[in-house]
This record gives structure tokens, sequence and C-alpha cells, in this order.
């Protein structure tokens, strides 16, 4: 049963979640080829099914920039094959049914666990590559031209776009991302890409600009797709699955690491494997409507929590209110100025590119950035599965060399088992008797890693409250780049708390590594630092009397 505070806050969550999803819903149905209702139908279909069967209470599904960088791909491969986009529908719309499918199969055999797996640098690269490929695909709409599908025959053809450039086009290209940045210093309670999108398609529709607009948008319900089931046939399968595959992973990528912001913000924990049915459902029903495939989106999610919504039911009304506009505002959005829509994607792939990850790309480990900027490129100029995929065998082969390095006398379990553990140690029973429950002790009993940083992360959220952490870090000889910002979570999480954070026995490499990205002394004053266990105890004991 909701309560009347859990009600209030999911209606006001849901229709301000809707207010921000119309220009994006509408700017992603654009860019995947399919016209920017498609973009609205996925949004409603999302919005409503993913929330009502998925496991992230507080989530908010539509169309994503990197789920329409790899459906505008699908579509330009399944048409190519077929000669022309109409031909082709049918076959689009069955291999987005397909991903929702595989999906959800994906959330039953119980795969959504192992996303805590997928190491930092490669979600860094992935994202600041799909942030790359988003900016680079508006850049002839940002100057009013139609654009080359591909990157780098759009790359190819940049020294044309003097000759044809629109300027009317451009100023307003320029105005949206202006209103987007500047609008939020006059006030955030209105989403700055809401503004931009209504005020400059009234002023140049009454300018009588020469820019070209969306068009025709259909009026009234989404109506079932039957071409999906007239174009089914097992040959069709050999050109849909791995689109479909690759559509289904990227949306379980996208929605999960979305879930854990989301568990982050409201201090709950989502069901990866029922999230994944949940998306899956969502996806099917998007594409069975005309609907581009979506995931969990982060800035949706997170702007109706801070509304206030707390339950699936604010995902719902996210859906039902864009339902409602559909219904009732198809011919003003044929008004919308494609330049405006490049504006609002620019700073959306602006806002993808992971800037703490290049930041830091010269402090962290060295293989660690290696990764990073190796999935960026491939992430743009490849494939993104396979940037993925080749992310994901480097940072294992890494990090099988490192734990071969660690111990070769130790299985992997009893390792696993090892590295992080709260037993009490014989110099620990003094301040333990003295100060009970008001201090926690942490042990690290070998490098920190990508593969541990998940359990690290549940053992801070779980930790009872104390008064003092003492991180005992004398057998932590690295930190990779993944382990680094599970510490600097783990730090920020404890900051709030008023907790005290103390490390001992801090080695070269982790200790030069936490400086340079200024974890030291941002967050962990030189002072909180001893060589020893026997000087913190000393501290502790000064802190607490």
């Amino acid at each position: 049963m909701i309560s009347k505070k859990d009600l209030t806050g999911d209606i006001f969550g849901g229709i301000t979640a809707a207010i921000v999803a119309i220009p994006l819903a509408l700017a992603f149905g654009l860019q995947s080829g399919l016209g920017a209702i498609a973009g609205l139908y996925g949004a409603i279909a999302l919005g409503i099914f993913a929330s009502l069967f998925g496991g992230t209470k507080t989530q908010i599904s539509g169309p994503t920039g990197p789920m329409t960088v790899v459906t505008a791909g699908v579509v330009i491969t399944i048409t190519e094959y077929y000669g022309s986009l109409d031909a082709a529908m049918g076959a689009i719309l069955l291999t987005f049914v397909l991903a929702g499918i595989i999906q959800i199969l994906m959330g039953v055999v119980g795969i959504g666990k192992y996303i805590r797996y997928v190491p930092y640098p490669v979600v860094s690269g992935f994202m600041s590559g799909i942030g790359v490929i988003i900016i680079i695909l508006q850049i002839f709409p940002f100057f009013g031209l139609e654009s080359p599908k591909k990157i780098l025959d759009i790359l190819h053809s940049l020294h044309t776009i003097p000759e044809k450039i629109n300027l009317q086009a451009m100023l307003l290209s320029l105005t949206t991302i202006a209103m987007i940045y500047l609008f939020p210093k006059v006030t955030k309670k209105i989403p700055p890409t809401l503004v931009a999108l209504v005020v400059l398609t009234i002023a140049s529709t009454i300018l009588g600009l020469n820019v070209p607009i969306i068009g025709h948008i259909p009026e009234g319900l989404p109506e079932i797709r039957t071409e999906i089931f007239s174009s089914f046939d097992f040959d069709i399968v050999t050109i849909i699955l791995v689109p479909a595959i690759t559509l289904a992973a990227l949306g379980a990528i996208d929605s999960l690491l979305t879930s854990l912001v989301a568990d982050n913000l409201t201090k709950t924990q989502h069901d990866s494997n029922k999230e994944l049915v949940g998306q899956g459902i969502g996806n099917a029903v998007a594409g069975l409507i005309g609907g581009i495939p979506g995931a969990g989106a982060t800035m949706r999610t997170v702007v109706n929590i801070k509304a206030g919504g707390r339950t699936q039911l604010s995902g719902v009304i996210h859906g039902v209110v864009l339902l409602i506009i559909l219904l009732g505002a198809g011919e003003y959005a044929k008004l919308i100025p494609i330049p405006v829509l490049a504006g609002i994607l620019i700073t959306v792939g602006i806002g993808i590119i992971d800037y703490k990850g290049l930041k830091h790309i010269m402090h962290v480990p060295k293989a660690d950035a290696a990764i990073m900027i190796i999935v960026l490129f491939v992430t743009v100029f490849v494939d993104l599965l396979q940037a993925v995929a080749v992310g994901m065998i480097l940072a294992a082969l890494l990090f099988m060399k490192n734990m071969s390095d660690l111990a070769e006398s130790k299985s992997f379990s009893s390792l696993l088992e090892d590295l992080y553990h709260s037993k009490v140690l014989p110099d620990e029973k003094e301040i333990i008797e003295k100060f009970g429950k008001q201090v926690y002790i942490q042990h690290f009993e070998g490098p920190i890693f990508f593969g541990f940083t998940s359990y690290f992360k549940q053992l801070i959220q779980k930790l009872p409250d104390v008064k003092v952490v003492i991180f005992r870090m004398e057998n932590v000889p690295f930190i990779d780049q993944s382990g680094l910002y599970a510490i600097e979570d783990a730090l920020l999480s404890l900051q709030d708390k008023g907790i005290k954070v103390i490390f001992t026995g801090l080695q070269e490499q982790p200790k030069d590594l936490l400086t340079k990205v200024k974890l030291i002394p941002s967050l962990v004053k030189e002072d909180d630092i001893y060589e020893n266990f026997g000087e913190a105890v000393k501290a502790v004991s000064t802190y607490l009397k």
C-alpha cells in the first residue's frame, strides 16, 4: 500500500520526469532514423512497462543516448540489406522485440548480478565513446544540413559544411546550447531543455526561419505494427540476431548502472534480474508499437527521485503523462526545428562523457588508462558491443596477472574470501574492548581490484552506526581505477554520515594514487594517515575520549 506521502511524491516525480523526457524522446527518435514519434512511443512503452515489472522502484526508463546510437546503426544496417526503410521496417521492429525477449531471458537466468564485475575503465571508455558519437552525429544537423549516417562518412564530409551552412540553423543550435547551460542560473525548477524547445520553436515559427523541422507526427494511440509478424521467417533471424543481442546487452548495462545510481540516492537495493525482465518487457512492447528501444535513464531517474518519486508508480505516471501529451500535441510538435534538437543532443553527448576518468588518466595505473582509451576508440570507430568485449578481455587478463603475482599459493576462492574481512586481530583487542561499537576496523588482505569493488560498496552500505572507521591497508600493494573510485564513494558516504576515517599502513602505490587524484587531502587529511596501527589507536583514543 502506497502512503499518502509517497503518492504525492510519485505524482510530482513522474510529471517532472515526463517534462524532462519530452524533448529527449523526440530528439532520440529523430536521431534513430525512425522519426521523432518513435522516440515518444519508446518512452511511453518503457516508462509504463519497465516500471511496472522492473526491480528498481524509482527508475525512469526510455530512449537513452547509448541505446539510440546502437539503434541508429541497426536501422542503417537492416535498411541497407532490404534497400529501403519501408521494406526494412518489419525486420527493424522485430529486432527491437527480440532484444526485449533476450533481456527477459537474461533476467530469468540470473545474468543481472554480473554487471557488478564490469571494470570502471571499460564503463568510462564506453560512456565517453558514446558521448563523442552523439556529438559527431549532430554536427551536420547543427548547421541545418542533412547528415551522412556513419561516423567515418561524417568525418570525411566535414570539409563540405562551409559551402552549404545554414546560418539561421546554426544560430538556433547555438542559442539552444546557451539556454540549456545558462537557464539553470535563473531557476532550476523548470528543465532547461524544455524551455529551449518551447521558446525556440515558437520563435522560429513566428519569425518564419528557413530551417528544417520535424514535420508530420501521427496523433492518437499507437497501434500494433502488423508488419513485424508478416516479416518473420527463419532466414531473417540470421540478420537480426546479432543486432538484437547488442541492443539487449547494452540495454542491460545501461539500465543496471542507472539502478546503482538510484540505489545510492535512495539508500535502497534494486533487484538486478527483475529489472532486466522489466526492461525486456518494456522494449518488446516498444517494438510492437513502433517505438525505439531504451533503458534506465540516469538523468530522468535522478530528476524523479529529487522531485519526490519513491515507488514504481512514479515511472508509470511519467509514461501516462507522455501518452496524454502525444494525444494532444502532435500538431505543435511537428513545428520543432531540427537544429534545436541537435543542440539538445550535443549537450546530452557532452554530459555523457566521463570527465572524471579522463581527468585522472595520467594518474591512474597505466593499464587502466590504456583500457579506457582503447574502449573509447573501439566504441567510436568500430562497434559498441565489441568495445565492451575487448575491454573486458583486457581487464580480465590484467586481473589474472595481478592475482597470480599476489599469491600463487592461494586459490581464487580463498583469496576472494580473505580480501575483505573484519576479524579481530590481537593488536585490535584493546581498542575494541575500550570503545566497543564506536569503532569499526576494516581489513584489506590484497590488491583492491574491480572484481571486489562491488562487495566493498555493499559492505560500506551495511556498516553499523559507528564514529570512527579504520582502514588497515598494510597488505594492499596496489589499487586499480575501479578500486580507487570504490574507495572514493566509500569515503564520501562515510563523510556524509559524519564518520571519521583513518588510514593505517598505506603503501607507496596506493598512497601515491590517492594523492594524485586528490582524495588525499580532500577526503582524507594527512593527519589521519598513520604508518602503523599503534599510532592510529592512540589517535582514536584521543578523538573519542
